[in-house]
């Protein structure tokens, strides 16, 4: 089989796609990977998301061919590729910190991948200096890495890896070094380029703002294993489980342990503290009352959904604020619900708008948007409706 390094050097337009079947990955009694399965589209910009060891840089080292799995199938443009030599694979990586030759200028540090390719000077030069324009990092070309800021730093390591024409880039966190600022550029930047260049991109990341900004599509990973994928949208209103719902969302979803209750053809969620929230969407209700109700739940709230308001109104719930965040545009205010049986306060979060004025101690009254709750299965996590 030819290596796919040789089979399109010059060919640009050709992208492939990605598939990992039950790729499984150990490092001598932790499991890293735990049959992963992944389909990523011709030119899809897809982000692995996950806490720290949930397997996001084992997938790619392993898709680079920098570690080998024990297990399963790594498929490029249809050709699987387990066998190939991390040369062989023509993927680029971008690493979290980008490690530049001190000792060369950065048209040089951009120009070091492509001399083995046996291309002329002329073309070498002629890469360099497009990549560069597209970064804007032209007036860069003759410094040395050390006089370079932190972001102009992201820049070359990033064109660095631009100026091979790769099938594949791989990028593990590679802003998660900068400030918050630069953080937000680079991400536009980023996803930018990459829509120029229609180069299938796998992104690792653990910040959930990267991902919900930059993917097409995200793999949620927890322990090794896919939790759930779809676009960011889908993610955020659809969670398929408790840790997803816990995991998206900045503040993340309000899980609050119930149960379902009835009161002739009306149907209830039992809280804690004898609370009760009627469930007036039929959808749900429907759904809650045809899968019975002997059994723990979890419901789930996004902030912007949980509804607070100064003024009492028929079957609100009484809570009392907690603490508050002014962030300019809104503000994040959080309120005590009661007790658990622990004895500790169940503080949930909602999002009003700036001019919501509130003070520490204040009763608030609840309530929630009918449609947009989420109920879970208390002893699984599944997700129910």
């Amino acid at each position: 089989m030819k290596p796919l390094a040789l089979a399109c050097e010059s060919m640009s337009t050709l992208m492939p796609t990605i598939k990992l079947e039950n790729l499984t990955k150990h490092f001598d009694d932790i499991i890293a990977l735990d049959g992963i399965n992944l389909d990523i589209r011709d030119q899809e910009f897809f982000v692995l998301l996950g806490q720290t060891g949930a397997g996001k840089t084992t997938t790619l080292r392993c898709i680079a061919g920098l570690d080998l799995p024990e297990n399963g199938a790594i498929y490029l443009d249809n050709q699987q590729i387990n066998h190939l030599t991390p040369a062989e694979r023509d993927v680029a990586f971008v690493f979290q910190a980008h490690i530049l030759y001190p000792y060369l200028t950065v048209y040089e540090n951009m120009a070091f991948p492509l001399h083995p390719r046996g291309l002329s000077e002329a073309e070498i030069g002629n890469r360099v200096t497009e990549i560069a324009s597209m970064l804007h990092i032209e007036h860069l070309l003759h410094r040395k890495p050390n006089q370079l800021s932190g972001g102009e730093t992201q820049r070359v390591g990033l064109g660095r890896a631009m100026v091979r024409r790769p099938q594949l880039f791989l990028m593990d966190e590679p802003i998660s070094n900068l400030d918050a600022k630069l953080r937000t550029e680079m991400r536009a930047e980023i996803k930018w380029r990459q829509r120029q260049l229609e180069t299938t991109t796998l992104y690792v990341t653990h910040d959930q703002i990267e991902a919900m900004s930059m993917a097409d599509r995200v793999a949620v990973l927890e322990a090794g294993r896919v939790q759930q994928v779809g676009t960011p949208t889908e993610i955020y209103d659809h969670p398929a489980n408790l840790f997803v719902a816990g995991f998206i969302g900045n503040p993340s979803m309000n899980l609050i342990p119930c149960q379902l209750a009835t009161s002739g053809e009306r149907v209830y969620l039992e809280l804690i503290e004898g609370h009760r929230m009627p469930v007036t969407d039929e959808k749900i209700a429907h759904t809650l009352t045809a899968s019975g109700g002997d059994r723990n739940l979890v419901l789930g709230v996004h902030p912007e959904d949980l509804l607070i308001s100064t003024e009492h109104a028929p079957e609100a719930i009484p809570v009392e604020v907690y603490s508050f965040e002014p962030l300019g545009a809104e503000t994040i205010v959080d309120v005590v619900l009661g007790k658990d049986k622990a004895g500790d306060d169940i503080i949930l979060q909602s999002r009003v708008g700036m001019t919501f004025e509130v003070r520490i101690g204040q009763t608030l009254w609840m309530n929630c948007v009918p449609e947009r709750i989420h109920l879970f299965e208390g002893d699984t996590g599944e997700v129910l409706c």
